[in-house]
């Protein structure tokens, strides 16, 4: 059954020079027509019986007005699927926010919301491509508490070309200050394709240094810990009882469903899990919803279920029950991954109880590496 829904939104005031999701500052479809389509996309997918997470994601889905956002909500709950206690999350960028509209998602359904700060120093904000200053972002978080959300999370990124680790100790407390219940800190990634990628080539900017971006990602762990933030995921903090529901269901391999183009779907059943994705380009989207087509989909072997577990499992601090893993697949993990565990404990990356296995500190400064490992060949 799935309990967990994604909207996707790919819909941008302007594209960010680092961004290589699948979203657009020129779209060849009306934000109210793409609207029109989700709620039919939502309508043939039939009834859904008790969400426990919606997430609207993007792009920038506060680009909806409130009342679209509540007719996709709306749309969702038919049948009054949607659990009293539903986490229902809005990612919203400062800039296309009021409290007027604030208030209007508060009031279509919405009781989270994700604002995608990223910095609190202009210059950076600027290099990043974002429409937005460290003051507007200021705004908008106190525009949404006025507006009565008490459940925000706010991303934030480091190890930026030039950033410094006392302009990431700025950002990291102006943040702290700001009060949100949760914090995302990602580092950096330079993806092909993208126009930071492009001036990298160019030899325009410089990658951050290595050593000086584990300061960075040290120092976030050490100010954030002091303020009482549960460091719960590689990059991802919470005060106690504000963990982020939705993307939970993801690092635990849990079954949920996505509307929009480029949304994926994963069903953890039948057999190890089948997964599917809908077209990323808006056009072949609009033509998968309007004819009824049926995506592709993929049904995962064995090992690629197992290697899941790992993979997106350890990211989480809690680590993997390794009773479980054995009771689903009929094999202990040292069985199924010979030598791999051992050595990364001996390496001190992971630690193993009776019945759990974690990141260690050091691990997750590595995790990318450890992570790999469980990855299986194609």
């Amino acid at each position: 059954m799935c309990h967990a829904v994604y909207i996707h939104i790919p819909y941008c005031s302007r594209k960010c020079s680092y961004c290589d999701f699948n979203s657009t500052a020129t779209p060849v479809i009306p934000l109210e027509q793409y609207t029109e389509l989700l709620k039919k996309e939502i309508r043939s997918a039939g009834d859904f019986k008790e969400l426990a997470t919606i997430y609207l994601g993007g792009g920038t889905p506060s680009l909806l007005t409130p009342g679209a956002v509540a007719a996709i909500i709306n749309e969702l709950g038919r049948g009054n699927a949607i659990l009293p206690d539903a986490e229902i999350t809005l990612e919203a960028n400062p800039g296309t926010v009021t409290r007027a509209s604030l208030e209007g998602y508060l009031a279509g359904g919405v009781n989270r919301l994700s604002i995608g700060v990223q910095s609190m120093d202009d210059r950076e904000l600027a290099f990043l491509g974002r429409i937005h200053s460290a003051g507007e972002a200021a705004a908008a978080f106190e525009a949404a508490r006025a507006a009565g959300f008490t459940n925000i999370g706010i991303d934030l990124m480091h190890s930026l070309p030039g950033q410094t680790l006392e302009g990431w100790r700025i950002t990291l407390e102006t943040a702290i200050a700001m009060g949100p219940e949760h914090i995302s800190a990602y580092g950096l990634t330079i993806e092909p394709g993208t126009p930071l990628s492009a001036s990298l080539d160019a030899g325009e900017i410089v990658p951050q240094d290595e050593d000086l971006a584990v300061e960075m990602f040290e120092l976030t762990a050490e100010l954030l810990g002091k303020a009482g933030y549960e460091h719960y995921e590689i990059s991802n903090f919470a005060l106690p009882g504000y963990r982020s529901r939705h993307n939970q269901v993801y690092w635990q391999r849990g079954s949920y469903r996505g509307f929009g183009a480029g949304a994926h779907s994963f069903q953890r059943e039948p057999g190890y899990g089948v997964r599917w994705a809908n077209p990323a380009e808006l056009s072949s989207y609009a033509s998968l919803v309007t004819t009824g087509a049926v995506p592709d989909n993929e049904l995962l072997q064995k090992k690629d279920a197992m290697a899941e577990i790992f993979f997106l499992g350890l990211r989480m601090l809690d680590g993997v029950d390794l009773e479980s893993f054995r009771r689903e697949f009929g094999a202990s993990a040292d069985a199924v991954y010979p030598g791999v565990i051992d050595r990364f404990v001996a390496l001190g990356l992971l630690r193993r109880s009776a019945t759990k296995l974690q990141l260690t500190p050091q691990g997750v400064l590595l995790a990318n590496a450890v992570l790999a490992e469980f990855i299986p060949s194609p």
